[in-house]
């Protein structure tokens, strides 16, 4: 599942010319699903508006071939539960969801926060549990009061950079909640040891690539994986970065799907940045592998 970036013209209003062309080539890919507003999507700019104009957006081009998603990232548990709502009424499939923003909430806040969210909407939930970049990590303990109360919290978007988190998810809670991978540097290894998923980076820039590592992952070819995944590397870890959202749009310019334009604080790369980047995407191109015939396993899977 791609969280994809959101594009914007010179004059700072929505891109949706250019955004079409991205969620149409991530379509043609064969993507599992479309999450809106995430970090990369550049949620904390975002008017509630513009927002809502995505989602209705997106749910017109899929036109139910897969879930549209959108990430609430709210201060307040008033507004997240306003957005939940709000994301129903638009067309919405489910909901991701971070902790409090800026307030850091402990434990019980936490949880509170979620269920009251949980409990408003009928949508399924992901809950995207990033402490590195967030500040509040959602522990196994509290995954579990969550899950003992919410049906509809079903997933987690797992970024705690501990791989080994998996097989505590899995051992503790079986196949109660679905594990997708949030970390591109880090996706195959938790594909491999049982994540259910990946929400990706990379992917706005190099769709195709990102699915076939999935899908070949999942049929048991392991070794076409790994040598496409090895290909990908360098680039995944432009995913890593505070500049994570400059770095994967310079990318979707070099691969003709994307803008660089960003909203302001950001600005787009310069100088031996921009010039270090632009190296990687380049080495990238040049040495760009040919791609098995990847659709045909996930029809395949799914038969």
């Amino acid at each position: 599942m791609p969280a994809v970036t959101t594009k914007f013209t010179d004059q700072d209003q929505l891109d949706l010319k250019a955004f079409e062309i991205n969620i149409r080539a991530q379509l043609e890919a064969g993507v599992h699903g479309i999450i809106l507003g995430g970090t990369l999507g550049e949620a904390s700019t975002l008017a509630e508006m513009e927002k809502r104009t995505l989602v209705r957006e997106t749910v017109k081009l899929v036109k139910g071939r897969v879930p549209v998603i959108i990430n609430i990232a709210e201060q307040s548990t008033k507004s997240a539960i306003e957005m939940a709502r709000i994301a129903e009424e638009d067309g919405a499939s489910g909901l991701m969801m971070l902790p409090p923003m800026r307030y850091k909430a402990d434990d019980r806040e936490t949880v509170a926060y979620f269920k009251k969210v949980a409990r408003s909407t009928p949508l399924p939930i992901m809950i995207y549990n990033n402490p590195v970049d967030y500040g509040i990590e959602v522990t196994l303990d509290m995954f579990e009061d969550l899950l003992l109360s919410c049906e509809n919290i079903q997933a987690v978007k797992e970024s705690t950079r501990d791989i080994s988190n998996i097989n505590r998810i899995r051992n503790r809670f079986g196949e109660r909640l679905a594990i997708l991978c949030g970390v591109d540097t880090l996706a195959l290894e938790s594909l491999l040891i049982g994540a259910d998923g990946w929400v990706a980076g990379l992917v706005c820039a190099f769709p195709a690539e990102t699915v076939a590592i999935y899908e070949l992952s999942q049929a048991g070819r392991i070794k076409e994986a790994i040598a496409i995944y090895r290909w990908f590397l360098p680039l995944l870890e432009l995913d890593i970065s505070t500049k994570l959202v400059q770095n994967i749009k310079l990318a979707e310019v070099a691969t003709g799907i994307g803008t660089e334009t960003v909203r302001e604080p950001r600005l787009p790369l310069a100088g031996a940045e921009r010039e270090k980047v632009l190296r990687i995407i380049d080495q990238a191109l040049k040495t760009r592998p040919e791609l098995p015939d990847y659709k045909q396993l996930g029809a395949a899977l799914k038969d």
